[in-house]
């Protein structure tokens, strides 16, 4: 009987060894939510890459907690409908202690209540809506907020010497709260805008926008878009000889719109939020590193990736690795490495960072270069 009991204890002790080895050694989960197709797959596809190479160098470095860490990646197309849905079904298994996404402010904000209610962090490093942070504590992000892009989107306008200038907008949330504050900015540096015009996401004739750009006599045109209808809005003004200079915002300083443009889309100016020129070495090594595992030039929306997994990553080898701790541990991490601001960490106040460099960048030989030249006129 002695023997039994002990055979009983020595089995229960064994399942539970082998069980804590199994909790010790199972991946950490990121939930992903964003477009791998649909109109902005582009900018998903561009994260990917740079999510491939923090996972290198995450694992590299012992994981997590000597954990490896692992991205479910839910293709939301950019739809707050697949937003939400993809949201319920991240908070509804437990391994996943952190959630990121979706590419649009407007899209991961359909979800934010969701993640809210249920104690689930989501990191929507690449929303810049200011209002994004508001909805709680479980919100945060390192995107650079619109309160600080468009203001020096405004500025680059003004200082390139344009006094009268069009105003094309992406019709969303995000593009109109955009388009707000930068042509509140503009008129402030005494900029005219003679003309504000809203268009849909699935439109694909520009012309008669161009067209009443033309006849209000402007001498510039700005661009609140996405790369997919800024590059056709550049296209089909240069198709009907117009050559006025276009200023387009940070979300067009990307591999996808220099590829959809072509050669149209050259002398365009971009107002940024990083540029491979800079020539930190941090910088000038990480871009010898993308470029020979991708043989490409270095795209801004895939170093962002890279920087917010690095940072994420940090975040949660300082957590216990529960849904709590990974909140609490977002305002906790101090001096994180970043490609983009060489280091990082948030302000608890509004769950942002506050570093913005910001970027004057033109398209010059198929490529993003700094822009370093003098007023147009």
């Amino acid at each position: 009987m002695l023997y039994r009991i002990l055979g009983l204890t020595l089995a229960v002790l064994a399942c539970s060894s082998l069980s804590l080895a199994a909790q010790t050694t199972a991946p950490v989960i990121i939930g992903v939510g964003g477009p791998l197709t649909g109109p902005q797959a582009q900018y998903g596809l561009a994260w990917k890459k740079g999510f491939a190479l923090a996972l290198e160098e995450i694992s590299s470095k012992g994981g997590i907690q000597g954990r490896p860490l692992v991205l479910d990646f839910q293709d939301t197309q950019n739809d707050p409908r697949q937003t939400v849905a993809v949201a319920q079904k991240f908070i509804a298994d437990p391994r996943i202690l952190l959630a990121t996404g979706d590419f649009s402010s407007t899209s991961s904000m359909a979800a934010s209540p969701l993640y809210q209610r249920a104690g689930l962090v989501q990191f929507g490093f690449n929303n810049s809506n200011a209002a994004f942070t508001n909805g709680g504590d479980y919100l945060w992000s390192n995107s650079p907020s619109q309160i600080n892009e468009a203001p020096a989107h405004a500025a680059y306008v003004r200082d390139l010497g344009l006094k009268k200038v069009a105003v094309f907008l992406l019709n969303t949330d995000w593009g109109k709260g955009t388009a707000d504050l930068t042509i509140a900015s503009l008129e402030k540096f005494g900029v005219n805008v003679a003309l504000r015009e809203a268009y849909l996401a699935d439109n694909q004739d520009f012309k008669p926008l161009i067209t009443k750009a033309k006849a209000a006599g402007v001498d510039g045109l700005v661009l609140i878009s996405y790369a997919n209808d800024a590059a056709m809005i550049v296209q089909q003004t240069r198709g009907q000889g117009v050559l006025l200079p276009i200023v387009a915002n940070g979300t067009n300083a990307s591999a996808p719109f220099l590829q959809l443009g072509g050669s149209a889309v050259e002398g365009v100016f971009i107002a940024g939020d990083f540029t491979s020129d800079d020539p930190r070495p941090e910088v000038q090594a990480f871009a010898q590193r993308w470029k020979e595992k991708y043989n490409e030039e270095l795209d801004y929306f895939a170093v962002h990736a890279y920087d917010s997994l690095i940072l994420a990553a940090a975040v949660l080898n300082a957590s216990r690795l529960d849904r709590a701790s990974v909140k609490e541990a977002f305002g906790k991490v101090k001096d994180v490495p970043s490609v983009i601001y060489g280091k990082v960490e948030f302000n608890p106040a509004n769950r942002r960072i506050d570093e913005f460099l910001g970027a004057r960048l033109v398209v010059q030989g198929g490529k993003l270069i700094a822009y370093t030249g003098k007023v147009l006129k």
